[in-house]
């Protein structure tokens, strides 16, 4: 039993690993899904919205029927006193000894002391001028939560994309700089055999070792960038900082991926801009508040019912079963009209206005910054791509170059000092190249966040 056991652990444990392996693979469009729904901001963007549709509900419930209830206990520790003239009093009401005549007041104390009252009220909205504009303004105001969401989740997708492609430049960074360290190792090496038989100069020496403390520098730094940017990368995915994350892309291939004319071609439309949408929520809220400016100026009715008892008693027994409870039930209605406000509510009706055409003027603003940013889009995305192929080009250049000096130097005929400009200029270009494939996939998505796409 104990061996079959052992058989069936030793069989799914690799399946097991296996499968954790997995969970932590993201290729970028899996990373940008699972940001969508764990980002911290992504999170709240949704409750933002489930926060509205509560909130438009709570706005409607206003105008719908509310019943209250209320419950009054008092107790009178010491009751005021009245005094009417005794020939107002019936004779069992006077004190023993007390004559009859209208000149004379008599002390009375009326009722008990203690006192309890339970009244419920329903009440109605018939009509309210703010309410009604209040209910319009509700579906206005989800709009603008909705695209408050989309654009958070646009957000969310860019620094997704602009984390997991400097992860990646990081990563190459760093396979880059160890391949340039291990060949600067071996000149340093061959040099130093060289210089020690006597058959080269100390100067050729102090020149590899000045670069080859540079690479060093430049691949320890490369090493911290790339546990930096991966916790950067955690951190806007909503995973904690320290997981290990595998990235499945590789950047010349997503780069390859990311290079599509087709995109500088789609038609556009400025009313699918996020940024145009939320702008647009902004002038419909102007103007809901202009019509809630001048709905202060109508009169409001409301109606209300209720339904109520006293009891009255000297001691506290009101919860006993004999104790005798008195009804009571009052209709009615209130109906108030604004008539003279000093001129408030006109100036409040203007501050409105000019508001509202504020919002206008923005929106008229906006539309010519999105196509702005549309054409600005697709020259930096064009520029990205020409970018990289130039450097993809200069770094064969490069390598040739760096190349041909190592087997010139090895032979004699090149000095180190052109050697090293040779290695600076293959690193740089290295360096270039690198960035100009993360340039064509951060300026994609920022044409296609502009397109709405």
């Amino acid at each position: 039993m104990q061996k079959i056991t052992l058989i069936a652990l030793i069989l799914f444990l690799p399946w097991s690993v296996l499968s954790q392996d997995q969970d932590n693979n993201y290729s970028l469009e899996e990373a940008i899904a699972y940001a969508l729904e764990h980002n911290y901001s992504s999170i709240n963007a949704s409750r933002d919205l489930i926060d509205a549709q509560k909130q438009k509900w709570e706005t409607i419930a206003t105008g719908l029927p509310q019943i209250s209830g209320a419950i009054t206990y008092q107790n009178q520790i010491k009751q005021p006193i009245n005094q009417f003239p005794s020939i107002l009093v019936p004779e069992e009401f006077l004190p023993p000894g007390v004559v009859q005549s209208p000149e004379v007041f008599v002390p009375i104390v009326f009722g008990p002391p203690q006192t309890a009252t339970a009244t419920a009220t329903l009440r109605q909205q018939i009509f309210d001028g703010s309410y009604i504009v209040g209910v319009q303004a509700t579906k206005a105001f989800l709009e603008y939560s909705k695209n408050n969401k989309e654009k958070t989740d646009l957000e969310v997708r860019k620094a997704v994309v602009e984390a997991y492609g400097n992860v990646l430049l990081a990563k190459e960074s760093v396979k880059i700089l160890e391949n340039n360290k291990e060949t600067l190792d071996k000149n340093l090496f061959e040099t130093k055999k060289i210089f020690e038989n006597g058959l080269g100069d100390e100067e050729s020496v102090d020149q590899l070792k000045i670069t080859l403390s540079s690479i060093e520098n430049q691949l320890k730094n490369a090493k911290r960038l790339e546990k930096i940017t991966l916790q950067m990368l955690n951190l806007m995915m909503g995973i904690p900082i320290n997981s290990a994350t595998i990235l499945t892309e590789d950047l010349d291939v997503l780069t390859q991926k990311q290079i599509d004319f087709g995109l500088l071609n789609t038609d556009f439309n400025v009313e699918n801009n996020i940024d145009y949408k939320v702008v647009n929520n902004l002038n419909e809220q102007r103007y809901f508040e202009l019509k809630l400016a001048k709905s202060r100026a109508l009169p409001t009715l409301n109606a209300f019912v209720n339904y109520g008892g006293s009891s009255f008693s000297d001691s506290f027994n009101f919860l006993s079963n004999g104790q005798e409870w008195f009804g009571s039930s009052v209709l009615g209605a209130d109906l108030q009209i604004p008539i003279f406000s000093s001129l408030k509510r006109s100036a409040s009706t203007q501050r409105a206005k000019i508001a509202l055409e504020k919002a206008k003027t923005q929106l008229t603003e906006i539309q010519d910054q999105v196509r702005l940013q549309l054409e600005s889009a697709k020259s930096d995305y064009i520029l990205a791509i020409e970018e990289y192929e130039t450097s993809k080009q200069n770094l064969g250049l490069a390598e040739r170059i760096e190349n041909k000096n190592q087997i010139k130097y090895t032979e004699g005929l090149a000095t180190s000092f052109e050697l090293r400009q040779a290695q600076t200029q293959l690193y740089t270009t290295q360096q270039e190249y690198l960035q100009s494939m993360v340039n064509v996939i951060n300026r994609k998505t920022a044409l296609e966040i502009v397109l709405n796409q």
